[in-house]
């Protein structure tokens, strides 16, 4: 008799889940407590899976013999409460997709930088001609990948959620690039949870494993010895040099993991700016750890280009250049592109706040920034933090109207920087869709 494997939520993940559960003969049931977006029905519906929406039938889902929940639900949701009190295993989709695969999974977590080390490594990959898949909490699903292919290696970005119902999960090569603080609301409002959420990418690697982590990242070297990793530990750092196997020399990365060192200069990297050092060393240490020709390594690196929603230049109008960074939803995102952009600024920001400490941001805000737009449905936090440090702080509520009002408040030579420092789901369905109504309003300028 199959087992039952019910999966809550039918996204990306929920989705990719059943494809790979049905796949390998499990008798599936999703249910999602929202409505589930066409696409993802229709996919179920062609597969013939079991699913229901806009309710979560609790006697059915309580007969499950595992349940795999979607990263976006809370473990208080009430139905996941009672499978956790019956003691039916909730695990996350990263879990149940690595039962089905033997290739070498690297795994990247961290506050800040997941999604462009990810895609670092994956272009490097690439560029060394391996069979390789990227996903996880970018792109495909982890489980829709194993279902669909098989790959040699896979490069996932990981989110603390996903973290969060790992039993066994274990990476071959495990990155944790920073923490900062993020997502509290997620985690009773207390940062240790957060942290130990992170330190989890490394908890069941062994002594064949690899775990890379940035020694200045403060809650990270403060937390090695109370999550010890019995993985091989290699740390990269551009404040520090002794034990480092990546580190900054003047204007120049030095990697040392094998007995062949190597070097690049800063001006060769194609992604600039300080927090792009850091995610161009953890590529490097991981094409080196694999052995990857030193040459494919320094060519991944210098003609990797910038990401969609990153510190994005979408125009310049009139002298004025207009930045999308909308995938900086947290605070410690956006003090990196304050820090990156050397010009006068009118700062686009705001969104759900998710308990954001700014204080932070204020010597750049001070140093660097002209104007505030605020855009958010509530935006009492960002004048109580900064309507004092600025001359101008307007307040929008629709992206049209946030550019409209920055171009009239920006001279020649500023630059207009979308930098939300929150998440975008009071105005917007998710980062990116804020980033191209971005894009959009400045092509109307």
């Amino acid at each position: 008799m199959s087992k039952l494997l019910t999966i809550l939520g039918a996204g990306e993940s929920g989705v990719g889940t059943a494809i790979l559960a049905d796949q390998q003969g499990y008798d599936v049931f999703v249910s999602d407590a929202g409505t589930i977006q066409e696409d993802y029905r229709n996919q179920l519906l062609v597969m013939g899976v079991d699913f229901e929406e806009g309710q979560h039938s609790e006697e059915r889902i309580l007969q499950s013999d595992e349940v795999m929940k979607s990263p976006g639900i809370h473990h208080k949701a009430p139905i996941v409460q009672k499978l956790i009190e019956k003691g039916i295993p909730v695990i996350s989709e990263i879990e149940f997709a690595a039962r089905f695969t033997d290739a070498k999974i690297i795994g990247i977590t961290g506050s800040n930088g997941k999604t462009t080390t990810t895609s670092l490594i994956y272009h490097m990959l690439q560029t060394a001609e391996l069979n390789v898949a990227i996903g996880g909490n970018i792109g495909n699903s982890f489980a829709e990948l194993v279902a669909d292919g098989d790959y040699d290696y896979y490069v996932l970005e990981i989110s603390s959620f996903q973290l969060d119902d790992i039993v066994d999960f274990r990476p071959d090569i495990s990155i944790l690039l920073n923490i900062t603080p993020d997502h509290l609301d997620r985690y009773n409002y207390e940062l240790d949870n957060y942290v130990a959420s992170k330190f989890r990418i490394t908890e069941n690697q062994n002594e064949d494993d690899l775990f890379l982590y940035c020694s200045d990242s403060e809650l990270v070297t403060d937390n090695l010895s109370k999550y010890p990793s019995k993985a091989k530990t290699l740390s990269f750092s551009i404040e520090q040099k002794d034990g480092q196997a990546a580190w900054l020399d003047g204007n120049t990365i030095k990697f040392s993991v094998d007995q062949n060192p190597f070097e690049m200069s800063i001006y060769e990297l194609g992604l600039q700016g300080k927090h792009n050092l850091y995610n161009s060393m953890a590529a490097g240490i991981v094409g080196d750890a694999l052995n990857l020709r030193k040459e494919t390594i320094r060519e991944s690196l210098s003609n990797f280009q910038s990401l969609p929603h990153r510190l994005e230049s979408v125009s310049t109008i009139r002298d004025v250049e207009y930045v999308n960074d909308s995938k900086a939803t947290n605070v410690n995102s956006t003090w990196y592109a304050l820090e990156t952009v050397n010009k006068p600024i009118i700062w686009i920001v705001g969104g759900v706040d998710k308990g954001n400490d700014y204080e932070v941001l204020e010597p750049l805000v001070r140093a660097k920034v002209k104007a505030i737009v605020c855009l958010g449905v509530d935006n009492r936090n960002l004048h109580k933090s900064f309507s004092r440090m600025v001359d101008i702080m307007m307040n929008t509520s629709k992206m049209d109207e946030a550019v409209q009002v920055s171009k009239h408040l920006a001279e020649k030579g500023d630059t207009v920087l979308l930098s939300p420092a929150c998440a975008s789901f009071d105005l917007f369905e998710n980062y990116e869709d804020r980033g191209n109504q971005f894009v959009q309003a400045v092509k109307k300028l």
